[in-house]
């Protein structure tokens, strides 16, 4: 990976990076998006921030993230959101024989959806393979062990996962290496069920504002009201930290 600026945020480095450019160079590598969620989790999951030390390519996930780094000396230049990041991806080289995806993730079902659906938007099959792991199967080695298989089978060699996190991020670390032939892996959380309809993506004025997150909690309330309003709001506390000049990263000496 060529050098680029980035911007620290808690105990992670951000590339500080625009869109277009990122998709001229974005060509191998394990890529990580952070949001506030990522945040708080890598303050007590080592293995997590471990994965995340690994990654070739952390770009930032949320627009809350983007408008408070203006508070940061050298500030990230744009959020770009998996979610819709990874539609530029695939239309960015549509015309690209050599750009072969696999859909890990979602529920049963939903990955060969987005696959259907993606494959008619760019006209060709640029993915070549999508499957909807089982509930748990990150704990389960004959289906890891199957999936490892179904993915070197499909001559793929970009990978999403999307599974959620942290458990997209530490499969993908505990088992690229079985996988020479994927060249790039995205762990993309939702991804899949945007790619596939299942859910819709926020009108655009809140996503200007950085209000996605509240209209994906409007429309699951009960699954998302803890971490939107409870676990996310200790990030606050800790950037605050960071802004006064007293964070300390937790595994700073592990």
């Amino acid at each position: 990976m060529i050098f680029m600026s980035s911007t620290t945020i808690l105990n992670i480095d951000i590339i500080n990076i625009d869109r277009e450019e990122f998709l001229s160079v974005l060509d191998k590598g394990v890529l990580i998006t952070p949001n506030l969620d990522h945040l708080i989790k890598l303050q007590y999951d080592k293995e997590f921030y471990d994965c995340y030390k690994r990654a070739d390519w952390v770009v930032c996930d949320s627009r809350v993230l983007c408008l408070l780094s203006r508070l940061l000396r050298n500030p990230i230049q744009e959020a770009i959101p998996g979610s819709s990041f990874f539609t530029s991806y695939y239309m960015y080289h549509k015309d690209d024989p050599d750009c072969r995806i696999f859909l890990l993730g979602a529920k049963e079902g939903v990955a060969q959806k987005a696959m259907t659906k993606i494959n008619e938007r760019v006209g060709r099959d640029i993915v070549i393979g999508a499957l909807s792991p089982s509930f748990g199967f990150e704990n389960n080695e004959q289906e890891c062990s199957e999936i490892v298989k179904t993915i070197n089978a499909s001559e793929a060699n970009v990978v999403l996962v999307g599974v959620g996190a942290p458990k997209q991020e530490k499969w993908i670390f505990k088992f690229k290496e079985q996988m020479p032939n994927i060249k790039l892996w995205m762990a993309l959380g939702a991804t899949i069920d945007f790619e596939a309809g299942n859910i819709k993506r926020a009108p655009q004025w809140m996503q200007t504002l950085g209000m996605e997150w509240f209209y994906r909690f409007l429309m699951e309330p009960k699954r998302l009201f803890k971490r939107y309003f409870i676990d996310d709001m200790r990030f606050f506390y800790y950037f605050s930290k960071q802004l006064l000049g007293v964070y300390k990263n937790p595994f700073a000496n592990n």
